[in-house]
């Protein structure tokens, strides 16, 4: 009698089951995707579903066929797409240069927004009249290492958003208005460029805030879920640890009764504390899951 073989995949891939392991390796190619570039928020979401769903390894194999190996550098492209030395990253990747892609925003008793892949200039002007603006430039490239955002907000609002690493100052006059100064004195990484708020608000306000993109977000709270995971493995086999010589030790008369009694309250002290830092963790998971709302409905809002 001889074993049935699992059926074979076209590809070659067996049906064989995959582990937790394997889909965490292909979800950590895809937080690489993404904040590479690679992949946008909707493709990513998409995957990394798929991905936890997928069973096999014919399931797993098409979700990163299209993306670079770990640790494998794809070859450049032979014509830059901007004006900046071959090899240059980072801030400097971004500083690119030019007129920029849109100089002005009106809101007239009704809105607008930049944001996305857009060329910032070194001056945008804004207004708005009973109305509101968004200028994010989280995603954004730089016409200049210092650009200027003038808002005149009368009766209105504006609200600009700038990622870590960019320093802010803030020089606007407010007129029974005013302008946000909470991200001033934040210094810039090496490189990055000053983005500096002006204008005038009469009745209206001018507000600055720091933010992370989403990819970035939805990969720290990834790195954050497998940490809990790692502290949590590291409990259990530290538990077990304390049950082995626990019994180990009850076969060795009084001196076994007493440290068998020692492990059975060091035991105890484990599970408390194992249950301390369970409730921390669902605390910590519930203000993570309302600050996210909260980021969602004001994104929404803005669309």
């Amino acid at each position: 009698m001889t074993d049935e073989l699992p059926d074979e995949h076209p590809d070659g891939l067996p049906e064989l089951r995959a582990s937790d392991a394997d889909r965490e390796q292909v979800a950590e190619v895809l937080r690489d995707a993404v904040a590479e570039g690679r992949l946008d928020m909707e493709e990513f979401e998409e995957r990394l579903e798929a991905t936890y769903k997928a069973r096999t390894y014919k399931e797993l194999a098409p979700i990163t066929r299209d993306l670079p190996a770990p640790g494998v550098t794809p070859p450049a492209p032979t014509v830059s797409m901007v004006k900046q030395p071959a090899g240059a990253g980072g801030w400097a990747g971004r500083i690119v240069g030019g007129d920029g892609s849109s100089r002005w925003g009106v809101a007239v008793m009704g809105g607008f927004e930049r944001k996305g892949r857009w060329t910032m200039p070194k001056r945008f002007n804004c207004f708005a009249f009973w109305g509101g603006g968004v200028i994010d430039l989280r995603e954004a490239n730089f016409a200049d290492g210092e650009v200027v955002v003038n808002c005149v907000a009368i009766m209105g609002g504006m609200s600009v958003i700038v990622p870590p690493g960019v320093e802010v100052l803030v020089r606007g006059i407010g007129v029974m208005g005013g302008f946000d100064h909470r991200e001033e004195g934040v210094e810039g990484d090496p490189g990055a460029p000053r983005v500096v708020v002006t204008g005038f608000a009469f009745w209206g306000g001018v507000g600055v805030e720091r933010k992370v993109t989403k990819a970035e977000r939805l990969r720290q709270k990834e790195e954050r879920r497998l940490e809990k995971l790692e502290r949590k493995a590291a409990r259990q086999e530290e538990l077990e640890e304390s049950r082995r010589r626990a019994l180990e030790g009850s076969g060795s008369g009084d001196l076994g009764h007493r440290d068998s009694l020692d492990d059975a309250r060091s035991i105890h002290r484990d599970a408390m504390e194992q249950h301390r830092e369970l409730m921390r963790e669902h605390r910590e998971a519930r203000r993570e899951e309302r600050r996210e709302r909260r980021d969602d409905r004001r994104d929404r809002d803005r669309d």
